[in-house]
């Protein structure tokens, strides 16, 4: 790379961190600041989602999203639930695999990086370039570490006073105590996941499982998975649905 380009690149980065600091929710975040992540990254697509913002999916593809996005058999996505770092897919996996593993012509190449927010990975930007384009590479990966940096500093400021404040006019004074990760994790108890399932479908380890839900237990006051539901149901809280659909990464995509 020649130091003129470098340096343009430099500068461009120094962009995308103040635009990144001065968006004010998501909807400006996807359309003016995600496709100039692409750009910069010279990327086919690119997208970014966020764990409980994640729509519906028809459950006939539900099982095989599951499958083709989960941790046991996705190298990218284990990586960035154990590691909380970005990664491309030449990391982890040999061309034939990746392509068995996602076979799709535009996610040839694949980069995505963490947003995380208390310990918690809460979301991931992404980008994908096809089979004629270049693979991502190491320098890339420190620019996206640091794009990274900057979306969950935004995510555990701007983005979380918003739903603190939304949470707080929808919910009675004990579920306020909860988080909307934790809220998620309720709704997942209530439906009679076990730890390791709800760990698959928010993307965290099992273990993390365990240590929320016994801070859940401190906060609501309870003993028993059966006493947080009783009481998350005698209060009329209504858990957001939560169905996990990492292809959300794709829907919102821009070419």
């Amino acid at each position: 790379r020649s130091g003129t380009l470098f340096d343009s690149m430099t500068i461009s980065l120094q962009l995308l961190f103040k635009e990144i600091d001065q968006v004010t929710d998501e909807q400006d975040l996807r359309s003016q600041v995600v496709p100039k992540i692409g750009e910069y990254f010279a990327a086919k697509r690119s997208g970014i989602f966020f764990f409980d913002q994640l729509p519906l999916v028809d459950s006939n593809l539900q099982k095989t999203l599951q499958i083709g996005l989960s941790i046991e058999h996705n190298p990218v996505v284990r990586y960035l639930v154990e590691r909380h770092a970005p990664v491309h897919e030449a990391l982890v996996a040999s061309p034939k695999v990746w392509t068995i593993i996602c076979p799709r012509p535009d996610h040839w190449h694949v980069m995505a990086g963490p947003i995380v927010s208390r310990g918690q990975l809460m979301g991931v930007v992404g980008c994908t370039r096809d089979r004629s384009m270049p693979a991502f590479d190491t320098e890339n990966l420190a620019d996206l570490s640091a794009i990274c940096l900057h979306l969950s500093v935004w995510a555990a400021t701007v983005r979380a006073a918003k739903l603190s404040r939304r949470e707080s006019q929808h919910q009675p004074f004990k579920t306020s105590r909860l988080t909307p990760r934790e809220l998620q994790i309720a709704e997942l108890v209530a439906l009679g996941r076990t730890n390791a399932g709800i760990g698959r479908e928010l993307w965290i380890t099992e273990n993390s499982v365990k240590q929320a839900l016994k801070r859940m237990f401190r906060k609501l006051e309870v003993s028993s998975r059966a006493e947080m539901v009783a009481q998350l149901s005698t209060t009329k809280h209504h858990l957001p649905s939560v169905k996990m659909s990492p292809s959300n990464l794709m829907q919102n995509t821009h070419q």
